[in-house]
C-alpha cells in the first residue's frame, strides 16, 4: 500500500509540473517580447559615422568586367548629354534591394505576422511575412520585390528575399534566379534605423556583397502620392534618355 501511494504522489507531481510548463509557455506566447523595437512610422535615409562606404560589388572576373564595361559606357554618354536611359525612366519600380536605397522617405507598418515597408517613389511595397520557412526558389514567382521571411532576433528583424526578376538590378549588378537577399534590420541607440544587407549568389559573386544603409525617423510625416504617369522622360530607339518637349507627344 505503502508502495502504490507513492506512485500515485509521483504521478500527481509529474502531472502538476506538465501543467505548470504549459501554462507558462501560453502565457510566454501571449505575450510581445520587449526587445522587439518600435519601427513603425515614416524614415528618410541618414548618414551616419558607423555606416560604412558601401564596397565594389565582389563580381566574378567575367561580370566584373562587362559591369565595368557598361558603367563607362554610361559616364561617356552622360559627358556627351546623351544619358543612357534607366529603368524610372520607363516608369518601372527599382525593386529589392533597391528600394531600400531610395532617396524619397519610406514607411514602415508593423502588425501581427507582418512588416510592410512602402517606399513613396512609385508606391513601392514589400511585405515581410514573419515566422515562416523560406520556400524553394522554384516555388517563387519572380517579381519586383520578392518573397521575404523574416523573425525578430532580439532586437534585430533578420529577413531573407528570394524570388527577384533577374532584369531587377541594383547598381547595374547581374544575378541569377538563386539571388539570396539577407537583411538585418536593427534600431540603434542614436535613433538611427540601420539595415544592413547581404547579396549573396555563388553564380555571380566571388563572396557575399554587404553594405549597410541608415535612416532617420521623421514624425508625423505622411507618404505622398507618387505616380509615374507624365512620360515627360522616355528611352528612344538607341535606348538614349530624351525629354518630351510638347506636353502632347506630337
Amino acid at each position: 500500500m505503502y508502495a502504490n501511494t507513492i506512485r500515485q504522489l509521483l504521478r500527481t507531481f509529474g502531472l502538476l509540473i506538465i501543467l505548470i510548463v504549459c501554462t507558462a509557455s501560453v502565457l510566454s506566447a501571449q505575450q510581445p517580447s520587449v526587445n522587439i523595437p518600435d519601427i513603425t512610422g515614416s524614415w528618410e535615409r541618414a548618414r551616419d559615422p558607423s555606416i560604412p562606404n558601401p564596397p565594389q560589388p565582389p563580381l566574378k572576373p567575367q561580370y566584373l568586367k562587362e559591369w565595368q564595361a557598361q558603367a563607362q559606357a554610361a559616364r561617356e554618354a552622360s559627358a556627351k548629354g546623351q544619358p543612357i536611359a534607366e529603368r524610372v525612366v520607363l516608369c518601372l519600380p527599382e525593386g529589392m534591394p533597391g528600394m531600400m536605397a531610395g532617396p524619397f522617405p519610406m514607411e514602415i507598418l508593423q502588425s501581427k505576422g507582418q512588416v510592410t515597408i512602402i517606399q513613396e517613389a512609385y508606391t513601392q511595397v514589400r511585405r515581410i511575412l514573419l515566422d515562416r520557412q523560406q520556400k524553394p526558389v522554384d516555388d517563387v514567382e519572380p517579381g519586383f520585390y520578392g518573397y521575404s521571411v523574416g523573425r525578430w532576433d532580439g532586437g534585430t528583424l533578420t529577413v531573407d528575399t528570394i524570388g527577384i526578376r533577374e532584369d531587377v538590378r541594383y547598381q547595374n549588378v547581374p544575378h541569377s534566379k538563386d539571388l539570396h537577399i539577407k537583411e538585418r534590420i536593427s534600431l540603434g541607440p542614436n535613433g538611427i534605423l540601420r539595415d544592413e544587407i547581404t547579396i549573396e549568389d555563388p553564380t555571380i559573386f566571388e563572396k557575399p556583397w554587404t553594405f549597410t544603409y541608415g535612416y532617420r525617423r521623421m514624425p508625423d510625416y505622411q507618404l505622398l502620392e507618387y505616380i509615374c504617369e507624365d512620360n515627360r522622360e522616355y528611352a528612344d530607339e538607341k535606348g538614349v534618355q530624351k525629354i518630351r518637349l510638347d506636353p502632347a507627344g506630337k
